[in-house]
């Protein structure tokens, strides 16, 4: 875990750019990203959304030329 400050439900959404109760529905499902309970309180590492973010980041062929240098 980071040193960053934790988010609260409605920030971690608002960091993800989804509504809080979406994360509330996922947390309910065990799904979406990692998250910590302190006593009542939910908390998000900022870091921990960052890779929620990036492992359900999509390819394309474009991308991937861009990465392989072929096209700039």
């Amino acid at each position: 875990m980071s040193s960053k400050p934790k988010l609260n439900t409605k920030e971690a959404a608002a960091y993800l750019g989804v509504k809080p109760n979406t994360l509330e529905v996922w947390r309910c499902k065990h799904r979406g990203p990692k998250y910590a309970k302190l006593g009542s309180r939910i908390v998000y590492d900022p870091d921990d959304l960052d890779d929620y973010f990036a492992a359900r980041s999509i390819s394309t062929r474009d991308t991937d030329l861009d990465r392989a240098g072929a096209r700039k």
